[in-house]
C-alpha cells in the first residue's frame, strides 16, 4: 500500500527517493541511499535487510540488474517483495513481486522508477511518471514531492474492494556527492500526509543554505533568527 519514486536527476547527479503509503513512518523503513552511489526503496512485505545490502552490492561495482538478481536470490520470500533501484548513472531495475498485493506494478524511465502496491490502479503510475517527467529542469526535491502529488491525485492507494486508504506518512529524500543527506524530510504519522510534507518542505528549504553554511563556516554564521530575518521575506 505503497507508492514511490525513485531517480536520478540529469542536471546535477543528486539521487533521491519520493514514498508515500498508509503505513507509518515510511521514510525510516523502506528507503535506503547513498549520495554518488545508488537508491533503493524496498517495500510491500518489507524486507528490511534489502536496502543496506544492495548498496553494498552498488559498492562492489554491481549494476542494479546485477544487484536485484543477487537480492531476489538471496530473499526466499522475494515473491511478497517489491523492491527498486537508481544507481549514479542513472541505470534501473525494478521487481514487484507475484504475491504483492494487488494492483501492484512498475514503470521506468530515463534516470527514474515508479513503482507502487496496493493502487487505484495503473493510471497512479502513468500519472506519477507523467508528473516526474514534466518537471525536468526543477531541483529532484521538487520533482519528487510533485510526482507524489500527482499519483495522490490520480487515486493513490486503494484495496482490492474499492476502499480508498489516506496517505498517514511520506518521505522526499535527496543526497548529493556527499555522505549526509542533501533533505531529508518525514512524515511519520498524519491524516493527510502528503499534504504535510508539501508544507514541511516549504518551511524548510529556504534554510538549506543556512543549515550548509553552518556545516562549513560556522566562525561566520549568524544566529538562525538574524540570518533568516536578513535573507528571508
Amino acid at each position: 500500500m505503497t507508492y514511490t519514486v525513485i531517480a536520478r536527476c540529469n542536471q546535477t547527479g543528486h539521487l533521491g527517493i519520493g514514498i508515500a503509503t498508509y503505513s507509518l513512518a515510511v521514510g525510516g523503513y523502506c528507503p535506503a541511499i547513498q549520495g554518488g552511489l545508488g537508491a533503493v526503496s524496498t517495500q510491500a512485505f518489507v524486507n528490511l535487510k534489502l536496502g543496506s545490502l544492495a548498496l553494498r552490492l552498488l559498492q562492489t561495482g554491481f549494476t542494479p540488474a546485477k544487484t536485484m538478481a543477487e537480492l531476489l536470490a538471496d530473499d526466499p520470500k522475494s515473491s511478497y517483495r517489491q523492491l527498486g533501484i537508481v544507481d549514479s548513472a542513472g541505470q534501473a531495475a525494478v521487481h514487484t513481486g507475484a504475491d504483492t498485493r494487488p494492483w501492484s506494478g512498475h514503470l521506468t524511465g530515463e534516470g527514474y522508477v515508479v513503482m507502487g502496491n496496493v493502487l487505484a490502479g495503473e493510471v497512479v503510475l502513468a500519472a506519477m511518471a507523467e508528473g516526474f517527467e514534466a518537471g525536468a529542469g526543477d531541483d529532484l526535491d521538487e520533482r519528487l514531492l510533485a510526482t507524489l502529488e500527482a499519483g495522490r491525485d490520480a487515486g493513490g492507494q486503494q484495496t482490492a474492494d474499492g476502499t480508498h486508504l489516506d496517505e498517514r506518512s511520506a518521505a522526499v529524500i535527496t543526497h548529493d556527492h556527499r555522505d549526509y543527506g542533501h533533505i531529508d524530510l518525514r512524515v511519520d504519522a498524519h491524516d493527510t500526509a502528503v499534504e504535510e510534507l508539501r508544507r514541511v518542505h516549504g518551511v524548510y528549504k529556504p534554510f538549506v543554505p543556512y543549515y550548509q553554511m553552518r556545516h562549513e563556516n560556522p566562525e561566520e554564521t549568524p544566529a538562525q533568527d538574524v540570518w533568516a530575518a536578513e535573507n528571508l521575506i
